[in-house]
């Protein structure tokens, strides 16, 4: 009789195994790309700053290269790349679509804690100056050759 007890408990723990997966509510980051020959790994970020200054006013195409040469450039002088960008996004609260022109900041670096430093003193630099709420940002790797 023991036999098969234990023969049922270990048919049940064999279909305990064979129940419906879970699902998932985060997914697994990518796997980093593997570079061509004479490319390299490189952290990528991207800042995509609004134009439009709470409570009225844009920021110029003047004051932008100002920001970049104050702020930007001094943090990362190996290079960047901006271009102009349009975008909409949902308000927080009122759930409204704003609608605005929008600089892309490109910088590709080598990760480290110095890095991230600098990268978040841009967009506090931004979003204090310009009166912005927030400075989007997007990570990722990419390879990279010259």
């Amino acid at each position: 009789m023991n036999a098969i007890k234990a023969g049922a408990a270990l048919l049940a723990a064999a279909l305990a195994g064979c129940a419906a997966p879970q699902a998932v509510t985060e997914a697994a980051p990518p796997a980093p790309p593997v570079c061509a020959a004479g490319g390299a790994q490189m952290a990528r970020v991207e800042l995509i700053f609004g134009l439009d200054i709470k409570g009225g006013g844009r920021v110029s195409e003047k004051a932008w290269r100002a920001f970049l040469e104050t702020e930007v450039t001094p943090r990362f002088p190996d290079g960047l790349t901006a271009f102009d960008a349009y975008g909409q996004w949902r308000v927080p609260g009122d759930g409204r679509i704003a609608r605005l022109d929008s600089k892309v900041l490109l910088i590709w670096y080598a990760p480290s804690p110095e890095a991230e430093s600098r990268i978040q003193a841009i967009r506090e630099a931004y979003k204090a100056r310009y009166d912005q709420i927030s400075v989007m940002r997007v990570d990722g790797v990419d390879c990279v050759s010259f």
